[in-house]
């Protein structure tokens, strides 16, 4: 469906029904499947044919679905996963190993944050932080003879900052490695980070794509566009036999779909992070809306952010697309048309201002979620990023009495009707 626009991708990409065949794409409900003979089973096996023997490694129902967003990104090869977590995990796993480091921008969700530098560091893989308002200089100085990867969020989780995605794409592919950009709160719809140089793009599917809060997952897209045999020596994963598939090398066997093929065959055979049928048939179902759902929610961010912003009680309001915004001239270049609905915000008194605000609002719930049809709000120092030091948070733009608040789908005076009254409650 390349020659159709977005919006038509987001309703019919992915999978196109024969003669007969279900109009929606059909749940495939099983953990396993039927071959005639060992033959053709070993065939799959060795990587020498299409299909499918365990939902673990792969199913239908799911690569239908993993089709539709790898067209909306303009990407190579796609996959999901059972949550964003797992595709940042794999993204980066699939081609780092003990002894790798990765350059990752600072500012960026606070669990993730802990998967690269405590999970991954007991796996032998050592990161260096940057700040991404950082100049190229130190950008380039980031980087060490192993490293492997670089890594950062199109609009951070919950610092709000924009990444210039040609400036760590320029700095990674300098240095012979891919740029991996987190795209969960633009979305395909406001941002395609490949466009900008970004070789691998990642989702927590969980958010914008599903929308109601009903399924948890992820999903990694390939760019194709990254060369891992000019670069052999950094990626052997790849670009060497595999001797658990009798010897296969996947960036020469699979071509563009090298990483997306390794990533399955390897990992989501030894980790069993897949998503279920199930949520891959709700996520679908997210997707074919999400053309018209992504200018709501930034039309209410717009409006609530404008609200806020002319509030005393509030110290600061940060909205990457509210003009005057540090990175107001980095949205429009990225994302012209919009970016998401999340929108923080600090309060007079800190914390506990913060604690007591967010009490006091009858619209939006305090949850742990974010990008959701209903808006809903935290405070990440005690929640999300609870796991980071005092110095972390400043680090990553995240003052401890922040408020995180996701705009949903709601009409926007009745928003900032409530944020009014609660605003009136802590004055009390």
């Amino acid at each position: 469906m390349s020659d159709y626009t977005i919006n038509t991708k987001c309703v019919q990409g992915g999978y196109t029904p024969g003669n007969g065949e279900p109009r929606q794409i059909p749940i495939i409900q099983s953990t396993t499947f039927k071959y005639a003979t060992s033959e053709d089973m070993g065939k799959l096996f060795d990587l020498e044919a299409d299909g499918y023997f365990y939902t673990r490694l792969a199913n239908p129902t799911n690569d239908y679905v993993a089709a539709k967003i790898c067209e909306l990104e303009g990407g190579a090869a796609a996959m999901l996963t059972s949550s964003g977590q797992a595709a940042n995990f794999f993204a980066l796993f699939n081609i780092c190993e003990c002894g790798s480091h990765i350059v990752a921008s600072s500012s960026i969700y606070g669990g993730t944050f802990n998967l690269i530098s405590v999970t991954m560091a007991k796996m032998g893989v050592t990161v260096t932080f940057v700040d991404p308002d950082c100049s190229e200089e130190e950008l380039n100085a980031a980087f060490q003879e192993n490293t492997r990867a670089v890594f950062g969020e199109t609009i951070a989780n919950p610092a709000l900052t924009v990444l210039d995605i040609e400036k760590f794409a320029n700095a990674a592919h300098a240095h012979g490695v891919p740029l991996i950009v987190d795209n969960t709160f633009p979305t395909p719809v406001n941002c395609n980070p490949i466009k900008w140089g970004a070789d691998i793009v990642t989702h927590s599917t969980t958010k914008y794509m599903d929308g109601h809060g009903a399924a948890v997952g992820g999903a990694i897209v390939d760019s194709g566009n990254f060369d891992w045999m000019a670069h052999a020596d950094k990626f052997p994963g790849l670009t060497t036999p595999d001797d658990s598939y009798h010897g296969v090398v996947y960036a020469e066997k699979f071509g563009k779909a090298g990483f997306i093929t390794k990533c399955t065959a390897q990992l989501m055979r030894d980790f069993g992070c897949t998503q279920s049928p199930q949520h891959a048939f709700i996520l679908n179902l997210g997707l074919e809306s999400l053309h018209v759902r992504m200018p709501r929610h930034c039309e209410n961010g717009l409006a609530v952010a404008e609200f806020l912003q002319a509030q005393p009680e509030v110290v600061k309001v940060n909205y990457p697309h509210l003009e005057g915004n540090k990175y107001y001239d980095a949205a429009m270049k990225y994302m012209p048309k919009g970016g998401c609905g999340v929108i923080s915000f600090e309060l007079k008194g800190g914390r506990a201002a913060a604690e007591a605000f967010m009490k006091a609002l009858k619209l939006a719930a305090i949850e742990t979620h974010v990008a959701d049809a209903r808006t809903c709000c935290l405070n990440p120092a005690t929640s999300t990023h609870r796991q980071m030091t005092e110095e972390q948070l400043e680090a990553a733009g995240i003052p401890a009495g922040m408020v995180r608040l996701s705009c949903g789908l709601e009409d926007k005076a009745d928003l900032i009707a409530d944020l009014k009254q609660a605003l009136e409650a802590i004055k009390a």
